[in-house]
């Protein structure tokens, strides 16, 4: 079947962990991005439960597809390739929307692309209508709960470079479980962003991981954040020991200013080191404000440009996957074979995962 390449027609899924996320995009035109979220079925365990997220998603999969085609006013006929998230994620998840995009794309005779859910994220900031055309190479820090990466994107569709990655916790999973000692519910990062409105982020001076001079060597763009929140629950049984009250929105604030602090630390050293201008923030956590403004102040003071994409496509959603596909058609890529998986630890390097066996 003919593949229109100037403007294709894609219809991207997501659900790498608790979103169901159908997208549809018209070359670089969002039409769609529908999100069906099991986080409230989450909420109760504290957490993300792999068998729940995957059961969610085989429940919300169709009425999501069709709400999504209600939204873009077209018709599954007229989709040109169907994208989908093949890893990293949860397994289970993946493999829920990895079976239903082989479905689609047999039963419509449509080629089927299927694609790095990091890479995904740096492609959601093509369909930001109002920005300039992402320009080359740039630095891409994504953080979300399951991920904390630092990337050089040379090319989106050829040349993805990992500099460094969260060696334990991911933030995201950090503010989860600081929320957690502070009795606030889940998800944390909101709940943290609000104690933190009213605390002093310089209240409790917390530990930046892998930021000393001895850690800088090996791990000059990793990350870890299991030190900071053992340093957190310390300091918590400390005060509850001592009969001491626990001042909630300082300890929000301090541990949020140090997560804030090595993150753009870290990537505004990637952008010095390899001498680019350039940096993109992506993932479901840049919807903190505290770290979108200390992001902006500290690059600007360093001529460095961020950018941000929309935060209706922060989160996982399946308008970046579509988007990150439609690059894909229009650079002239083949399609992915049928003899792919689900591949929850594929590397960001693998942008496009064209045959693996299941």
């Amino acid at each position: 079947m003919h593949v229109n390449r100037e403007e294709p027609l894609i219809l991207g899924i997501e659900t790498s962990c608790d979103e169901t996320g159908i997208g549809i995009v018209r070359g670089r035109t969002l039409l769609s991005n529908t999100i069906a979220s099991s986080m409230d079925e989450h909420a109760r365990y504290g957490g993300v439960v792999p068998e729940v997220a995957a059961r969610a998603h085989l429940e919300a999969l169709e009425p999501a597809i069709q709400a999504a085609l209600a939204e873009s006013g077209v018709a599954l006929s007229d989709i040109d390739a169907v994208a989908v998230t093949s890893g990293p994620g949860l397994a289970g998840a993946l493999m829920v929307g990895v079976g239903a995009a082989k479905a689609l794309a047999v039963s419509l005779d449509r080629p089927l692309y299927a694609v790095n859910h990091l890479v995904g994220h740096i492609a959601a900031d093509i369909l930001d209508a109002e920005a300039p055309p992402l320009e080359y190479p740039t630095v891409a820090l994504l953080v979300s709960g399951g991920h904390t990466s630092l990337l050089l994107v040379r090319d989106l569709t050829s040349d993805v470079v990992l500099l460094g990655e969260t060696m334990d916790d991911a933030a995201g999973e950090a503010f989860d479980k600081v929320a957690r000692l502070l009795g606030l519910p889940y998800p944390g990062g909101p709940e943290i962003d609000r104690a933190a409105a009213s605390g002093d982020p310089n209240a409790i001076r917390f530990p930046r991981g892998l930021s000393r001079a001895s850690d800088m060597a090996d791990h000059r763009y990793d990350f870890s954040f299991s030190g900071l929140k053992t340093a957190v629950a310390r300091w918590v049984e400390q005060r509850e020991a001592e009969g001491e009250p626990v001042p909630v929105a300082d300890v929000a604030a301090s541990f949020r200013e140090a997560v804030v602090d090595v993150l753009v630390t870290k990537a505004l050293a990637a952008c010095r080191d390899h001498g680019v201008p350039r940096l993109l923030l992506g993932g479901g956590v840049i919807a903190n404000r505290r770290l979108r403004d200390v992001a902006l102040e500290r690059a600007a003071a360093e001529g460095v440009t961020v950018r941000i994409p929309p935060l209706s496509l922060c989160t996982d959603n399946g308008a970046m996957i579509a988007a990150l596909a439609a690059e894909l058609v229009m650079s002239g890529g083949a399609p992915s074979t049928l003899h792919f998986g689900a591949d929850s630890t594929l590397p960001v390097t693998e942008i496009q995962v064209a045959e693996r066996v299941a």
